[in-house]
């Protein structure tokens, strides 16, 4: 077997591994690593706390000993509440004023009852609003409401009984 050997001046140039001389880590670079590092976390909490504070004012019970004490007495009368079997529905009508439908047990119309609601701003942007509701028809009832979204928590009284429903309109 023959080899074919190129001559020396026909060889590609081979080259030379220069050492890799990296940039050495100094604190300067520990220190903007940190301050990156912290800076994002420091935006992040205050844009975070922000957002939260300005959605929710965080109070649900002014005052919770108050309401642990109450608590035996709600369940009571969550309990004879439920035991009317009423049923309602909250919505707004054509004209955008709060109408509330009332039924029984067995299904037929609540007429005659005294139809108060409180309406809240779901973000206590706006001040509560007592409302009283007329009644339009035999079970259903009715009453001005500013546009907008609105919690409503009904209390109807019919006969001396009290029955309490709370639903969202917007």
């Amino acid at each position: 077997m023959t080899q074919h050997r190129l001559p020396q001046d026909a060889m590609p140039a081979t080259r030379v591994a220069r050492p890799f001389t990296a940039r050495p880590f100094t604190g300067r670079h520990m220190a903007a690593i940190l301050i990156t590092f912290f800076g994002v976390v420091i935006i992040v909490n205050v844009v975070m706390a922000r957002l939260a504070l300005s959605t929710f004012g965080g109070v649900v019970v002014e005052n919770s000993y108050v309401a642990s004490q109450n608590f035996n007495r709600w369940l009571g009368e969550a309990r004879s509440e439920k035991a009317l079997g009423f049923a309602g529905s909250i919505a707004r009508d054509d004209t955008g004023a709060l109408a509330v439908v009332l039924n029984d047990a067995q299904g037929h119309a609540i007429a005659g009852a005294a139809v108060t609601a409180l309406a809240e701003h779901p973000l206590g942007l706006r001040d509560d609003l007592a409302l009283s509701l007329n009644e339009t028809a035999p079970g259903h009832y009715r009453a001005a409401l500013p546009g907008g979204r609105w919690r409503i928590k009904l209390k109807v009284v019919r006969h001396g009984a009290t029955w309490r429903m709370m639903g969202d309109v917007g």
